[in-house]
């Protein structure tokens, strides 16, 4: 039999100025994929003028995608973490090195680095069913390993 359940997923995430010792995360949400890392394209592809197919490589950073409960306290590190690492008129960014861990409950953990966050909500919105909607935050990583699949 193959368990492919998802409960007791938890990530480390680390930043290399504001948090350095990292923080875990398992507030993810409920009415949201809570994790997420789209399909990767590692090839392009064109076609000669009488129709040979050139194909290449090329590298893309991986995507990654945490949503979270809003107000918890994952959501409140990674809020931090966002507004530390944006930059506006006055405002400097940390231009830190971010890193998460994903460990997952079959045993695999997967680890990202050498990571940037690339977006995130930075107003908690409200929905109209008056409900916080859930905080969503967006890294991008040079280099992921898998281990124990």
């Amino acid at each position: 039999m193959i368990n492919v359940s998802g409960f007791g997923l938890v990530a480390q995430v680390t930043a290399t100025t504001t948090f350095p010792a990292g923080f875990p995360v398992t507030a993810f949400a409920d009415d949201s994929d809570p994790m997420e890392s789209p399909d990767l394209q590692i090839a392009d592809t064109g076609m000669g003028l009488n129709g040979d197919l050139v194909v290449w490589q090329k590298a893309e950073g991986v995507e990654v995608v945490v949503n979270v409960i809003p107000t918890s306290d994952d959501d409140v590190n990674l809020d931090a973490l966002l507004e530390a690492n944006r930059v506006s008129k006055g405002k400097t960014s940390t231009q830190e090195t971010i890193g998460i861990v994903f460990n997952y409950p079959s045993g695999m953990t997967v680890t990202c680095s050498k990571g940037t966050i690339v977006s995130g909500s930075l107003v908690p919105v409200v929905t109209q069913a008056g409900r916080i909607k859930t905080r969503q935050y967006r890294f991008r990583f040079e280099t992921v390993t898998k281990a124990g699949q």
